[in-house]
């Protein structure tokens, strides 16, 4: 059923496996050409994995404006366990945010990727393994963009500016 606002090629389906939502994210990072927003409990090892990095740092590097915008509900291993991504953030600092969300946003328990504008990655629970990827999707991409934004400014200041703290 197409979404009013949609365009024709709108896609959404759904899937139960940890291994394809990874495989999704590193096919869909270097298809990115804005923003790339991350919301999730805490992160995976593959965010300290080195192929991961450097699609990241590709994306970094294809424009001066790209921004890559996390939010974790988890930052404390963020150092030891992510010493790849912070080396990231430090790197590029002026687009590479990772921010903790503060009490009033624990409550929420939805991991998601969003891709630009019309494209995101979306797990119904962090404890489980049910999730959805939506292509050329504007209006739920538009949804979960408002989200991040609201859980955005239910958290902390960027670690990545005091990053000595992590």
């Amino acid at each position: 059923m197409e979404l009013t606002g949609n365009p024709p090629n709108a896609q959404y389906r759904r899937f139960e496996s940890n291994r394809e939502y990874e495989t999704l994210i590193d096919r869909m990072i270097p298809l990115t050409q804005r923003i790339i927003r991350i919301f999730d409990k805490s992160l995976s090892r593959d965010y300290n994995g080195a192929a991961r990095i450097e699609l990241l740092r590709q994306f970094l590097l294809s424009a001066r404006t790209n921004k890559l915008l996390i939010v974790v509900h988890e930052s404390r291993q963020l150092q030891a366990e992510h010493p790849r991504l912070v080396d990231l953030a430090r790197q590029f600092s002026h687009a590479c945010t990772i921010r903790e969300t503060l009490k009033a946003a624990k409550h929420v328990y939805d991991p998601f990727i969003v891709f630009d504008g019309s494209h995101y990655l979306h797990r119904f629970h962090h404890a489980h393994m049910r999730a959805a990827q939506g292509l050329h999707d504007a209006v739920a991409t538009q949804q979960l963009i408002e989200r991040f934004d609201e859980i955005s400014e239910c958290s902390g200041p960027p670690l990545a500016a005091h990053v000595t703290g992590l």
